[in-house]
């Protein structure tokens, strides 16, 4: 009797595994790109709630996807940031760092919309954020005004996955990076969030590569890695791996004990190190 039910049990809990791979599988785009979340796709606040003048535009990738830009431009500047943001809220929630670069680093500032993220079209996904970043860069590499500038990348999360696509395949036209919490793949960190999971994570297809795509960077792209070691989504060792295949002879990475995910950016030293990094290198 002890038997049939254990094994009734067990085949309960296959069937419920089985399931929750699949709606894993199905509804991963939703999981890795919450970009429905806390109504982000509802209200985006906008540049002038700051008072910085900025230029709303459209650029139009090459599938036909419409995304939101915008377009901050500071006359004296020597060099453009572009802005790659992580997987949850839109580009509104960057008005504050927008604001430091602005203003206090005297920089042009660039930052889009993912497709399916804010007000752009589309629905998110690896290779439709690809085809957006080579919209952006045909875009700031063609525009009189940025392309007689610097090109700088800062990517947090997701969007330092985004940065390493476009060091990697853009290597001649981005001059330095900035990357905060920024994982090997999404496959690789799996199993540190779901460790139920780690044997299924053949099924991610949305994989974002970096620690492949860091080997194709210029070795002459000075970097700066900047990781949280509390990061309780993305494990700080790949922070560290990172940092050691990056082939640049330029690069230095700076750990904060109590960072995690989300707050590193606001660590003690975090805007002295970054500020540091962009006059060392003559961006500012």
């Amino acid at each position: 009797m002890l038997w049939k039910v254990s094994k009734m049990l067990f085949s309960g809990f296959l069937a419920l595994s089985s399931i929750s791979i699949t709606t894993l599988y199905l509804y991963q785009n939703r999981l890795v790109y919450p970009s429905w979340a806390q109504g982000a796709r509802n209200h985006v606040d906008t540049p002038d709630s700051r008072g910085i003048p900025y230029e709303r535009l459209t650029l139009i990738t090459q599938d036909q996807i419409r995304l939101e830009a915008w377009d901050i431009r500071n006359e004296n500047s020597t060099s453009t940031l572009l802005i790659l943001c992580p997987n949850a809220g839109n580009i509104g929630y960057f008005i504050p760092i927008i604001d430091i670069f602005y203003r206090q680093f005297g920089m042009s500032v660039f930052i889009y919309s993912y497709r399916g993220y804010g007000n752009s079209e589309g629905s998110p996904g690896e290779q439709g954020l690809k085809l957006d970043a080579d919209c952006v860069m045909s875009h700031l590499s063609t525009d009189p005004f940025h392309a007689k500038r610097k090109l700088v990348l800062y990517g947090r999360s997701l969007g330092g996955a985004n940065a390493l696509y476009i060091a990697s395949k853009f290597r001649n036209l981005c001059d330095g990076v900035i990357l905060e919490n920024t994982f090997l793949s999404i496959r690789k960190v799996i199993p540190y969030i779901f460790p139920l999971l780690k044997r299924f994570t053949v099924l991610c297809h949305e994989i974002w590569n970096s620690e492949s795509l860091m080997g194709s960077c210029s070795p002459e792209t000075p970097f700066l890695f900047l990781s949280g070691l509390k990061d309780e989504i993305v494990p700080p060792f790949h922070m560290r791996k990172l940092y050691e295949t990056c082939p640049s002879a330029n690069k230095k990475i700076f750990e904060f004990p109590l960072g995690s995910h989300n707050d590193t950016i606001i660590q003690d030293g975090y805007w002295d190190i970054v500020r540091e990094f962009l006059v060392e290198k003559g961006f500012i």
